[in-house]
């Protein structure tokens, strides 16, 4: 096994239906022990370009390459080196967690202690309860633990912690964490951009079938993106003004009156959710403005 090779490698990849372009040649890469968030709204290529890599769809050109294989030619050895945890399971959950997981467990030729797995979800309680009994937060980590159980190089995350209530994120979280040290790979999507920030080392945001940035989490969206803005109300009004500045503390200063500051003042520093959310609103006005032409 090379372990220098990307575990992923993804060029021009493209899936057409008829003369609609779900995914519009995409490129990237994940490295091994890397977590890759791949963002992007509702519709955006995202779950088609993850079932091209997982095996379940066929491509329509362009290459891929998942642990040094082909997906569309995966066979079983392959897809035992994966772990999936899909939107939603469509698991009967007529057994309780313990077993569902000692059975998948003996589907794979190294996976983790059933015990251990139960305990790294948050589920030491609720071993012997039937699945279908669990809260919708609960079965989704029961999905979460079936798509680790195997001991997988890499792991695709596709909306993990939907339904999860905040203690239970951050328990994730520190799975996901511990995974990594591990050496695990992980390719995540979510809707969170917090959870994007604090998990990932790299993203990549697709719009329109398109992937419009990629780089590493602090730098999506260039330097500029992230430079600091200042709100504030004129004095004697309701016009509220803003500004970007390298230097918001000198311009706050410059506001100041006797010591008293203007009403609504604010420093803002983007966040990552913010700089996402421009990068989508360029790519669209930018795509109207091409199509109106």
């Amino acid at each position: 096994m090379n372990t220098t090779a990307p575990v992923v490698q993804v060029e021009n990849l493209r899936k057409t239906y008829g003369s609609f372009a779900a995914v519009d040649s995409v490129s990237f890469e994940i490295q091994r022990g890397e977590t890759f968030a791949l963002l992007g709204p509702n519709g955006a290529g995202k779950s088609t370009t993850i079932e091209i890599l997982e095996g379940y769809r066929d491509r329509t050109s362009g290459s891929a390459r998942v642990l040094g294989v082909d997906p569309g030619k995966g066979g079983l050895a392959w897809k035992a080196r994966l772990g999936i945890v899909l939107q939603s399971s469509g698991e009967s959950g007529n057994v309780t967690v313990r077993e569902q997981l000692t059975h998948f467990a003996g589907l794979y030729p190294n996976p983790r202690k059933v015990d251990e797995v139960i305990a790294s979800v948050g589920l030491e309680e609720k071993t012997g309860t039937l699945i279908r009994k669990l809260s919708g937060g609960q079965r989704r980590r029961v999905d979460v633990a079936l798509g680790i159980i195997g001991n997988p190089e890499l792991v695709f995350l596709d909306e993990p912690t939907t339904g999860f209530d905040p203690e239970a994120r951050q328990q994730f979280w520190r799975l996901i964490r511990r995974l990594k040290a591990d050496g695990t790979s992980i390719l995540l999507t979510t809707h969170y951009l917090d959870e994007a920030a604090q998990l990932g080392d790299r993203a990549g945001v697709i719009a329109g079938g398109k992937m419009i940035d990629i780089g590493a989490i602090d730098e999506l969206g260039g330097a500029e993106a992230r430079v600091p803005i200042v709100r504030w109300r004129e004095r004697g009004g309701d016009t509220v003004r803003e500004e970007r500045t390298h230097s918001p503390g000198t311009l706050v200063a410059s506001l100041m009156t006797n010591g008293i500051e203007p009403a609504g003042l604010e420093v803002i520093r983007p966040s990552l959710e913010d700089i996402y959310l421009q990068l989508v609103a360029d790519h669209a006005t930018a795509h109207e403005v091409e199509n109106a032409r």
